[in-house]
């Protein structure tokens, strides 16, 4: 794929140390906003990216590029993939997919109109360990409580607690703890278990966004529990799935995968998994990418919009339940 990546923060970092290994993409732009200049500037040097723009009409109309990568504040990726679509462009947009429910509906509705690949990046659902985790679901037996925890403390709290609000904790930008480590935890989950009957979230709030907070998923017969803290930390960041004949404790958090240990109901360790195939967790889901815009597959881009959808509805509820306003 051509690829053309929009912003400049530390996920465009992240993601451009494994470009090297990703032999079907070709960097041909960066897109950023003219005071993000020199950084967009050392970028493109480092990496070997073809060309700067700084106007993201002109990139769209003029810019040698199929695919654009989102990775902006959480409140703009809903206008960015919306105008890449408009343009033809396929779009791989970082999580959250959009702030509100409906205008994911609305994007849907244009990639599957014009047959362009629409998809979220989000690690955990291509990892190799919870794909295999998946496969050892049934020697559990009957699933009864799945437990995620992904609690960091954000280098940003102490600034937003002295005043200084920034995108990570702004309600107008998409913050919070929910829209952002939450999110794989609700990813996690819904890729095991499906749509919940009922959700609810208990947040603790400060300056109307959430700093960490409690999400409960019914699904009948299992309860999930997935914990997202951006104001305080626990060394025990894991993932606990209860079954009647047996446990998994997931090591990590749930956007790593790093391994799984599965044990009976005797508390003996049966088996230590981890099958992890390079070394940086957004590696798998680009070769996925990179696979599923080469062959145009777009079953597969319908699938992952269905689940993306179901954690939309749950972000939604969730937002309810707890009287959140994010805009």
């Amino acid at each position: 794929m051509k690829l053309a990546i929009v912003g400049s923060g530390n996920i465009v970092h992240d993601f451009l140390t494994i470009t090297k290994d990703l032999k079907d993409t070709e960097l041909t732009a960066i897109i950023g906003t003219k005071r993000s200049s020199d950084i967009l500037g050392q970028l493109k040097e480092q990496y070997d990216i073809g060309k700067i723009y700084t106007d993201y009409d002109a990139a769209l109309k003029n810019g040698d590029f199929d695919t654009v990568y989102i990775a902006v504040p959480n409140s703009l990726h809903y206008s960015f993939a919306k105008k890449a679509l408009e343009h033809g462009k396929n779009v791989i947009s970082e999580k959250p997919f959009t702030v509100k429910y409906k205008e994911f509906e609305v994007l849907k509705k244009i990639a599957l109109d014009k047959k362009s690949v629409l998809i979220e990046a989000i690690t955990n659902q291509y990892l190799q360990n919870y794909l295999d985790l998946k496969r050892e679901l049934p020697d559990l037996g009957n699933l009864k409580l799945i437990e995620s925890n992904y609690s960091q403390y954000s280098a940003k709290y102490d600034a937003f607690k002295a005043g200084k609000i920034l995108p990570a904790f702004d309600p107008k930008k998409g913050g919070g703890a929910l829209m952002d480590l939450n999110i794989y935890n609700i990813h996690f989950i819904v890729g095991l278990l499906g749509k919940p009957k009922s959700v609810e979230y208990l947040p603790n709030i400060e300056k109307n966004i959430d700093t960490s907070g409690i999400l409960t998923l019914d699904y009948g017969p299992c309860k999930a529990v997935a914990i997202g803290a951006k104001d305080s930390v626990t060394p025990f960041r894991r993932t606990i799935i209860q079954g009647d004949r047996g446990s998994i404790i997931v090591n990590g958090p749930t956007n790593k995968m790093e391994s799984f240990d599965v044990y009976d109901n005797d508390k003996k360790l049966v088996k230590k998994v981890d099958n992890s195939v390079y070394p940086h967790r957004m590696y798998q889901e680009f070769i996925e990418f990179e696979r599923i815009i080469r062959e145009k597959d777009l079953k597969t881009v319908e699938k992952q919009l269905d689940h993306s959808e179901i954690v939309m509805w749950v972000v939604k509820k969730a937002l309810k339940s707890a009287n959140l306003k994010l805009e």
